[in-house]
């Protein structure tokens, strides 16, 4: 294993309530019908592919691009009062930091909602950032994962990718990751490159390294 390479939402820290409680105000400003099922579709996905399924959902008359800042907005104010990070990720951080591990974050979320997420951590805590809105295709395609890889200068077979969605395995599973799983809000189906754990707590460099 020469690369770690992050998702954001939900496997760094759990932001999807805060997602979640965005899009609800949302509905709820224009008399929309807005359901916790509908929100559990967009965990994962590119931004303005979840515009555009707000959008046609609740009949707005907004464009995907003033949704999506609407939401990331409303995130944001939310992550800068408080980054709720999951347990046992700052530890894995910290850990893979010390054994020279360099580590990669690949989110769909746009480069002002990452800022003040990873603003109290160490510099050089992620020597690459892909986000939404640097690639032309986000998840699932194999875009962003390429691209991170690409710019650590390591081959994807040879970076462990951490996922919480079927769409962030998907993409980290054609870009040729293996894909350490821990589910938070959604369901992931088995896949060939999958391998599952149920929280990050506890996880070691070594055990990373055993699924390269």
């Amino acid at each position: 294993m020469k690369a770690v390479l992050w998702d954001l939402d939900g496997t760094l820290v759990d932001t999807e309530p805060y997602w979640m409680a965005t899009e609800l105000a949302l509905a709820e400003e224009h008399g929309a019908t807005w359901t916790h099922e509908h929100a559990l579709q967009l965990v994962g996905n590119d931004l303005l592919d979840s515009g555009r399924y707000i959008r046609d959902v609740m009949g707005l008359e907004m464009s995907a691009e003033e949704i999506v800042d609407y939401l990331i907005d409303g995130v944001v104010t939310q992550v800068e009062q408080a980054v709720p990070w999951r347990p046992g990720a700052p530890e894995l951080l910290t850990a893979l930091q010390r054994e020279g591990v360099p580590c990669g974050l690949v989110t769909m979320s746009y480069e002002r909602l990452v800022a003040p997420i990873l603003g109290g951590l160490p510099p050089e805590t992620f020597r690459v950032i892909v986000t939404g809105d640097q690639v032309a295709r986000g998840k699932p395609h194999p875009e962003p994962y390429l691209t991170a890889a690409a710019a650590l200068g390591v081959a994807p077979g040879e970076c462990v990718a951490i996922e919480d969605s079927n769409t962030g395995a998907r993409s980290a599973e054609a870009a040729g990751c293996p894909v350490l799983v821990v589910e938070n809000h959604v369901t992931v189906a088995p896949g060939p490159r999958r391998t599952f754990a149920p929280s990050l707590s506890g996880l070691t460099v070594e055990f990373l390294a055993g699924l390269a």
